[in-house]
């Protein structure tokens, strides 16, 4: 099962470090789902440019409310 990261009640400026830090755990072909309470849009750009060619991101749900994005390490 992949494990959720749900941080709608996390304080906002606590969420990306917290996010940054999961992502680095990840073992390669792991991933987790993030729920989110709008588009991670400059997650997507931060992540992408932190880890070129290891980020896997695809959106599952997008909003109105709730957003879903299965984010992975590549293999």
């Amino acid at each position: 099962t992949t494990a959720t990261l749900d941080v709608r009640t996390i304080v906002p400026r606590e969420r990306h470090p917290l996010i940054f830090g999961t992502f680095r755990k990840l073992a390669p072909g792991d991933a987790f789902l993030l729920v989110n309470d709008h588009d991670p849009k400059p997650l997507h750009y931060q992540l992408d440019a932190e880890y070129k060619g290891e980020l896997i991101w695809q959106y599952l749900e997008q909003g109105p409310e709730i957003w879903r994005v299965r984010i992975g390490k590549a293999g």
